[in-house]
């Protein structure tokens, strides 16, 4: 419904425009430039109310705020179209209605009556309250009845109709302060007007109305801007010229400000807009009465003109700007950004606390739950050569969408996670910058405490695995080479005792106590090869190459070593086989890749093959075993195992060049 309201306004509105384009086009040069840029001011004006107006109808069929913003963009066409087009009608004779002239002697009142109406109207589409109604109409009736009798007083109208004629008659006057009281009471509407919007406010409890409601308060304080902009004028050039930026920055921001709070409310940061807005406003504000009071009072003393008074003011207000910034932002962020503030300082405090040694970095997250007021915000820490966020105790945080990451020196280092939608992202990223130093500290401490527990768990481990290596070696002892010994001692026995007397076959009982004698020998062999492989005194190239020859499946062998130290080469020798055996056993693989590369100071162990995948470091299996001796080594152990597709074990050991 309001799509076609919409649409009807920027038909009317570009007639008008089009009228006033066709009077400048029949004046052609005699155009004078006001005349041009009076109109020009129109189109610039009123575009961006129509076009944006038009935007949220669209988007907001059933809600009259897009109409009443059109109605906004129509109200600023009319006056500069309807003026030059009457410039040109009474320089070259255009068609021209005599009432023309009467209506616009109090068509200003357009200015302001839609934006009032969009005021009591926005956001909702709907008046605060029955009551409201009154004001509303107030609104149209003052309006209509000031544009129909403003015309109607005595005396010339000012250019270009001042050889218009009265076409609705004279008033008596008596009927005169009944029309100077028309202004006076669209003050009063204008002032109702506006606090309808601080009634509304106060009232809804809802964020996301509170965020419309302050974008749309952002862009009426282009209002005092203007007139700022105005003291300013007359103060540094004795002239209003820079009142026209006010006026032009009011009618466009107003229909920016309403385009964004109805459709992306939660584009920026109101709150931080609306303080940086007040905030350097009262600056300048400031800094222009001190500019002003050393300059009268210098003129008084060393005349009017006064170089050295000028520049003794200009720097005067050159070396108040930054106390003064900083003591007003404090002032505004208290009223108008009370979240930022208390975050702020209470990161400060904390860090005070932490100086003299009464807290610990530990507590940012608790500090700022307390002073945002956020009770679910989380503090997420990335540990070095880590990917996953994990909290203060280590745990890791699973799938933290929608997180603000934490940047120091270029380096992600944790992320601030909003519980609710009650702090903006705009103040998430200046907390994250302002507490990056204490969560870089955390993340340290964390990291180091992982470090340590990941030592003492290796070390139990470690111990575990000597302890069940003894007992392996002292199992296979006793049920083999023992056994077989003690079956020799007591062959050899046998065949002293019956050496002569010819009872016992000696020479059968010598060779069948040779051969126990070799597989005792073979099985302590075994049991030594378990513990460092024969084949590693010929080096470690021969050594692997060696084992790779007796695997069944094909196996490509890279080998690029130097000489590398017994420990390092046993090392790397026990990484190769357990890898090649997991493989083996667990993996089905068709084929198995070995690499040992050695560049600067480290050696490269890669273990490749193409079977099912899906293999772990899980606590107490094989795997975790061979990273914990990499890791007593000195070196890093990683698996990559994508189920179905294969697996690659790595080990970088560190070793002298």
């Amino acid at each position: 419904m309001y799509r076609r309201v919409s649409v009807a306004i920027a038909g009317l509105a570009a007639a008008f425009l089009v009228a006033g384009a066709a009077g400048l086009i029949r004046l052609g040069t005699d155009a004078d430039l006001p005349t041009v840029l009076w109109y020009a001011s129109g189109v610039v004006l009123s575009v961006p109310s129509i076009a944006l107006g038009y935007v949220i109808a669209r988007r907001r069929p059933q809600n009259p705020v897009g109409a009443l913003l059109a109605l906004v963009g129509l109200s600023i066409a009319v006056i500069p179209s309807v003026e030059t087009y009457a410039t040109a009608a009474y320089a070259a004779g255009l068609p021209m209605p005599a009432v023309v002239g009467t209506l616009d002697q109090g068509s200003w009142m357009l200015m302001y009556v839609p934006v009032a109406l969009l005021v009591l109207f926005f956001p909702e589409g709907r008046l605060p309250g029955p009551g409201w109604r009154w004001v509303a109409g107030g609104l149209a009736a003052v309006l209509i009845v000031f544009v129909g009798v403003a015309g109607m007083a005595p005396g010339a109208y000012p250019p270009p109709f001042e050889n218009a004629p009265h076409a609705l008659g004279v008033l008596p006057d008596a009927a005169f302060p009944f029309v100077i009281a028309l202004p006076f009471l669209l003050l009063v509407l204008l002032i109702a007007s506006a606090g309808s919007m601080i009634g509304r406010f106060r009232r809804t409890t809802r964020p996301s109305e509170r965020a419309q409601l302050k974008w749309f308060a952002l862009a009426g304080l282009w209002l005092p801007v203007s007139l700022l902009l105005c003291w300013t004028s007359y103060l540094l050039m004795g002239m209003p010229d820079l009142a026209m930026i006010g006026l032009f920055g009011l009618f466009i921001t107003i229909p920016v400000g309403t385009t964004i709070a109805m459709l992306r409310h939660d584009l920026y940061d109101v709150d931080k807009a609306i303080a940086a807005t007040v905030t350097y406003s009262t600056v300048t504000t400031v800094l222009l009465g001190l500019y002003t009071a050393i300059s009268f009072t210098g003129g008084l003393v060393a005349g009017g003109g006064s170089a050295v008074v000028a520049a003794g003011a200009t720097a005067v207000c050159a070396a108040a700007l930054t106390p003064v910034r900083t003591r007003i932002q404090r002032v505004v962020d208290r009223r108008l950004y009370p979240q930022r503030r208390a975050a702020l300082d209470a990161i400060a405090a904390l860090r005070r606390r932490i100086d003299i040694g009464d807290s610990q970095p530990e507590e940012l997250q608790a500090v700022l739950r307390t002073a945002l007021p956020d009770r679910t915000l989380l503090l997420a820490y990335k540990l070095p050569g880590e990917e996953l966020l994990v909290d203060s105790t280590g745990e890791p945080i699973a799938d933290p969408g929608g997180a603000t990451p934490i940047v120091l020196h270029g380096q992600e280092i944790g992320a601030v996670i909003r519980g609710g939608d009650a702090t903006s992202r705009e103040l998430l990223r200046e907390i994250a910058a302002a507490s990056a130093l204490l969560v870089e500290v955390t993340r340290l401490r964390i990291g180091l405490s992982a470090a340590l527990r990941d030592v003492a768990s290796s070390r139990a481990r470690l111990l575990a695995a000597g302890y069940s290596e003894r007992r392996r070696l002292e199992r296979d002892l006793h049920d083999g080479a023992q056994q077989r010994l003690v079956a020799l001692g007591l062959s050899l026995r046998l065949a002293q005792r019956h050496l002569g007397d010819g009872t016992v076959d000696v020479d059968g009982l010598l060779d069948q106590s040779v051969a126990e004698l070799g597989t005792a020998v073979a099985e302590l062999r075994a049991i030594a090869h378990g513990l460092r492989p024969s084949s590693l005194d010929d080096g470690l190239d021969v050594a692997v190459r060696t084992l790779a020859g007796s695997l069944r499946l094909p196996v490509t062998v890279e080998v690029e070593t130097g000489p590398i130290a017994d420990d390092l080469a046993t090392t790397a020798y026990y990484v190769v086989s357990e890898a090649v055996t997991n493989a083996m056993k667990h993996a089905d693989a068709g084929w198995i890749g070995l690499r040992l590369i050695q560049e600067d100071a480290t050696l490269s162990v890669q273990v490749r093959d193409d079977g099912r995948g899906g293999a772990q470091l899980r606590p107490g299996s094989g795997l975790a075993g061979l990273a914990d001796r990499v890791a007593a080594a000195g070196g890093a152990l990683q698996v990559h195992s994508p189920s179905g597709r294969g697996t690659t074990i790595q080990a970088v050991l560190p070793c002298a060049s």
